[in-house]
Formats: structure tokens, C-alpha cells, sequence
């Protein structure tokens, strides 16, 4: 029974229900004096009384690794908080233990390497696409034809491009690390202050297509689990997709408003928008959905993946809707405060 879990569980279980039993037994066969049904009664419920506090404690002991186990998984799982479990059980508990205190220092290499990995690639890859934009600059400082400046421009455009989102894919590990390692504590974001930023970063492609920008603020300040870059560079990610799939002399609404206890922010544009059956395909990373914008914008097909990544690792939700194509599409964030 030392190595059996289940026999441990059936044999308090047997113990307990049978003390009652036995003490009454007892207490009849050897009391000497006469026995009113009263002190049989009175007897029986001590009995059963003690019966049920002796059979809760030790299941209690019996069930106290299956929730060492337990809150151990949810450390790891919510914090990255590696735990030491305890070796001395000999039973399928401490098999379990073991199990799950050797498939956690797995997974943490695993990760571990996987991000060293992505670090090293994405690190090569700027040197990679650096390359390219060195000779575009060098081809720009000589005073080129139209023609040639044009397509050094090109050059310079899409390097850019993949400049940020290496450094997307980096941001969004260093986050995960961030969120998983440390206790988060709630920050205040104050939305004035983040709203130059986004300005600063999509009014160029806003004049490229003649398309306006509308911000409507209705609340001033919340405290939310998100870093208020991360939370800058999710707008921008969305607002730059809506400018990539709108058409030329249109608008783009962006409201940030407080609704019941949720935090929303909204982006909704008059552009190409998509089918309720394409919706699934929005947010996985490389999806089929990945397409040229209304003025042949090219799309790396990994925007709106991470822009779900990041909020989701903070506590909130992003979800698109469209009435169907060439009807726009509005994007959705919420935060509960």
C-alpha cells in the first residue's frame, strides 16, 4: 500500500466509515454498567464525530502533493516561477511530481533556447537587410536620375519595413519574458500623452492617401497591466492596417472610451474589409488573409498576430468585425479597469 495512491484513499476511507462501528461495538461489549439508548446515541455521534475529523485530516495529508503539483503547474504557468518539488512520496503522487517537476525544467530550456535562437536570427537579419539600405543610402548620396532615386527609395521603404518587425518579433519575446517573470503591477496610461506618438508614427502613410485621422478621447487616464509603448505600438500596428486597406480621400475613426468596467479602444476604417468567413484568418501569423492594400502596400503578415500577442499577455481582448468586403472593417481592444 506504501506504492499505491488509490489503496492509500480506499483504506482511510474503509477506516473512517468502520470507526463508528467499532467504537459502538466496543462500547456495548465491554461497559459493564447498563447502557441507556441515550449514551448509545450520545456515544455514537462522538464517534462519528471524531471518525469524520481523523478520516478529513489525513485525506487532507494524502491530497496535499496532488495540490503541491497543482500550484506548482500555475506558478509556471502564470509567473515562469520554477518550483522545487518535493521526492519523498513513493506513490503515483510522487511519480506525478516528479513528472511535472522534470516536464517544467524541460519546457523552460526549451523556451530558453527557442528565444536565443530568435534573438541570434533576428539579429543576423538586421545585418541582412541593413546591406541593401547601406548601398540605397550610398545610391541616394550621388544625386541619381528620378528613375534610380525612386527605386533606391523602394530599397530604403522595405528594409524599414523589416527593420520593425525584427524588432517587433523582439519586443514581443522581451514582453513575454517580461510578463511571465515578474509580478506585473497595473500602470497608469494617460492618453494624451501617448497621442503625438502614434501621430508622429502614421502621418506620413495618413498624407500618402490623403486619408484623415479622427481621434475621439473620452477618458483621460487609465491604469492598465500594459507597458505604454506596447499599448503605442499596438494602435500603430492597427492604424497603419487600416490606412494600408483603405481607399485614397477616406477616414479613419480611432475612439478610446470607458463602457461598464472595460476599457475600449476602437479602430474603424471605410476600406476593403473582409468576409465573416475570413475572420478566423485575421490574427494567425503568415495567414492566407496576408494581402496587397488598397494602393499595392505590401504586408508581412505577421502585424495583427502580434498585435493580439501583446494584448492578450496583458490581460485584455482584440477582436475584428466587418459587415462584409468594401464595407470597412473596425478592430476592437478592451481592457477591464
Amino acid at each position: 500500500m506504501k506504492k499505491s495512491y488509490a489503496l492509500k484513499f480506499l483504506f482511510v476511507a474503509f477506516i473512517g466509515i468502520h470507526i463508528p462501528l467499532i467504537g459502538i461495538l466496543f462500547f456495548v461489549l465491554f461497559f459493564e454498567q447498563t447502557i441507556s439508548p441515550t449514551s448509545i446515541l450520545i456515544f455514537s455521534l462522538i464517534m462519528t464525530l471524531l471518525a469524520t475529523v481523523v478520516t478529513l485530516v489525513v485525506l487532507k495529508q494524502l491530497i496535499r502533493p496532488i495540490s503541491i503539483a497543482s500550484r506548482s503547474l500555475d506558478d509556471y504557468r502564470n509567473k515562469r516561477r520554477l518550483s522545487i518539488l518535493p521526492t519523498e512520496y513513493t506513490d503515483e503522487a510522487g511519480l506525478l511530481m516528479c513528472n511535472i517537476q522534470e516536464s517544467i525544467y524541460e519546457a523552460e530550456s526549451f523556451i530558453n533556447e527557442k528565444q536565443d535562437l530568435i534573438y541570434m536570427l533576428s539579429h543576423d537579419l538586421k545585418n541582412f537587410a541593413g546591406n541593401p539600405q547601406g548601398l540605397a543610402k550610398l545610391i541616394l548620396s550621388e544625386n541619381p536620375s528620378e528613375s534610380v532615386k525612386h527605386l533606391a527609395d523602394l530599397i530604403c521603404e522595405s528594409t524599414n519595413l523589416q527593420f520593425r518587425y525584427i524588432e517587433n518579433f523582439i519586443k514581443l519575446l522581451k514582453e513575454q519574458d517580461q510578463v511571465l517573470k515578474v509580478n506585473q503591477e497595473t500602470k497608469t496610461i494617460y492618453f494624451e500623452n501617448i497621442l503625438p506618438f502614434i501621430n508622429e508614427q502614421v502621418e506620413q502613410r495618413l498624407i500618402d492617401k490623403n486619408i484623415l485621422l479622427n481621434l475621439s478621447v473620452e477618458i483621460d487616464e487609465a491604469k492598465l497591466w500594459i507597458d505604454e509603448g506596447l499599448l503605442v505600438q499596438v494602435l500603430v500596428n492597427l492604424i497603419s492596417n487600416a490606412i494600408k486597406f483603405s481607399y485614397f480621400d477616406s477616414d479613419i475613426k480611432v475612439r478610446i472610451y470607458k463602457e461598464n468596467l472595460n476599457l475600449v479602444i476602437t479602430v474603424a476604417d471605410r476600406g476593403i474589409g473582409f468576409d465573416k468567413h475570413q475572420m478566423e484568418e485575421l490574427f494567425k501569423k503568415f495567414t492566407k488573409m496576408s494581402r496587397l492594400g488598397t494602393a499595392n502596400e505590401s504586408s508581412t503578415g505577421i502585424g495583427l498576430y502580434l498585435c493580439k500577442k501583446i494584448i492578450e499577455k496583458n490581460k485584455g481582448r482584440l477582436t475584428a468585425i466587418s459587415e462584409g468586403k468594401n464595407k470597412g472593417a473596425e478592430f476592437k481592444i478592451e481592457f477591464e479597469i
